[in-house]
């Protein structure tokens, strides 16, 4: 299993955490996702792919500026 952290700025509530988890739950490939508000990261464990959870933080309506 994978683990990806990906930087997103544009987190600042409760709201954002939200719909990023929202979001990203919802690819199949997805075991578990934690945003991280005061940190503004998204955690992502699973098989998704980098271009599979960025195209749907990007759903939520948030930009990635980097992943690790």
């Amino acid at each position: 299993m994978t683990t990806r952290t990906y930087d997103v700025p544009g987190i600042s509530c409760g709201h954002c955490k939200s719909a990023i988890e929202t979001e990203v739950g919802r690819l199949a490939s997805v075991a578990t996702v934690d945003v991280d508000i005061d940190a503004k990261t998204v955690r992502v464990e699973g098989e998704a792919t980098e271009a599979e959870v960025t195209a749907a933080i990007d759903e939520a309506g948030y930009d990635v500026a980097a992943v690790s």
